[in-house]
C-alpha cells in the first residue's frame, strides 16, 4: 500500500502539521489501522479507501480513532487531488484542491456554548484570567486576553487529560501582531486525552473557532494563525451551519507500506 507524509496548513516543508496518509487496498480492520498510526507517530494518520462509488476516510491518533480531523483531510486531498467526497464518522465531507494550491474543506459548525467553569487548574497561570470559557462538541474552549498569553501558555496536561475529553482550544484576538499581519485570531490546541499533547495546526478546532470569532468580529471570512512551534495559517468562511476551512499543503514523503 502507498503511504505519504504531508505537511498541512503550510506552503513550505517542515512547517504546519504533518499527517500520515495511507491509501488502502482491500479491507483492513481498525486494530491494524491503529497500529500503523501508532507506528507513524503523527498526531493523525488518515486512511483512505476508494471504490467505484465511494471514498471512505478514517482518522487515527497514535492512541485512538477520532470523529473529525481537518489537517489529515487536507493531507488526504493533497494526495488524491481534485474534489473528493468522503464518507466519515462525521458524515459526508467534501474537500477540493483548487488551482491556486489551496485546499478547501466543508465541515459542520461546532459553535461552543458558554459554561463559565473554572479552568484555572488547567491553565496553571495565576496572571491569566479567561475572557470566555465554554465547550464545543469535544473540546474545552477558552478565550484569553492577548495573543501573547496564548503564545506563552503551558497548560497542566495531567489536569487537562483527566477533565472531560482531555482536549482544549485556547484563543485570543489577532491584534498586536506584526505589521501587515492579516490574522484575525490566534489559537493553540492541546489534546492529551487523545494522545496529542499539543497539535501543531488543528483544522477541526476551527469548526468552533470560526463561528465564535465570526460572531465577535461581525465577519464571515476570517484568517486564523495557530501559533504552535511549527505554526500554520487557516482561512475560514462561515456558511450557516457549515464552515469552509482552507489551507495549503506540501507532500514531503511517499513510499510503500510493506506490512
Amino acid at each position: 500500500m502507498r503511504f505519504y507524509v504531508v505537511d498541512a496548513f503550510t506552503g513550505q516543508a517542515f512547517a504546519g502539521n504533518p499527517a500520515g496518509v495511507v491509501v488502502l487496498e482491500g479491507d483492513v480492520d481498525a486494530a491494524w489501522m491503529q497500529q500503523v498510526a501508532s507506528e507513524m507517530k503523527h498526531s493523525e494518520t488518515a486512511f483512505v479507501r476508494k471504490s467505484s462509488t465511494t471514498t471512505s476516510l478514517r482518522w487515527f491518533t497514535p492512541a485512538t480513532e477520532v470523529d473529525l480531523c481537518g489537517h489529515a483531510t487536507i493531507a488526504a486531498t493533497q494526495v488524491l487531488g481534485g474534489t473528493q467526497t468522503y464518507e466519515t464518522r462525521s458524515g459526508i465531507l467534501q474537500c477540493t484542491k483548487r488551482e491556486d494550491g489551496w485546499i478547501e474543506m466543508d465541515f459542520p459548525v461546532d459553535e461552543p456554548r458558554e459554561t463559565q467553569e473554572d479552568v484555572s487548574h488547567i491553565l496553571a497561570d495565576e496572571d491569566v484570567k479567561p475572557l470566555y470559557v465554554g465547550r464545543a462538541k469535544e473540546n474545552l474552549f477558552v478565550e484569553l486576553e492577548t495573543r501573547e498569553q496564548v503564545a506563552r501558555a503551558t497548560p497542566n496536561l495531567s489536569e487537562l487529560k483527566s477533565t472531560w475529553t482531555g482536549r482544549m482550544i485556547i484563543t485570543a484576538s489577532g491584534e498586536g501582531g506584526e505589521t501587515g499581519d492579516n490574522t484575525d485570531f490566534v489559537s493553540r490546541f492541546f489534546g492529551p486525552g487523545v494522545g496529542v499533547d499539543e497539535d501543531p495546526v488543528t483544522g477541526s478546532a476551527h469548526c468552533a473557532l470560526a463561528p465564535y470569532w465570526a460572531r465577535k468580529l461581525g465577519r464571515k471570512q476570517l484568517q486564523g494563525h495557530q501559533i504552535s512551534q511549527r505554526g500554520g495559517i487557516v482561512k475560514t468562511e462561515l456558511d450557516n451551519d457549515r464552515v469552509r476551512i482552507s489551507g495549503r499543503a506540501v507532500t514531503v514523503v511517499s513510499g510503500e507500506l510493506h506490512v
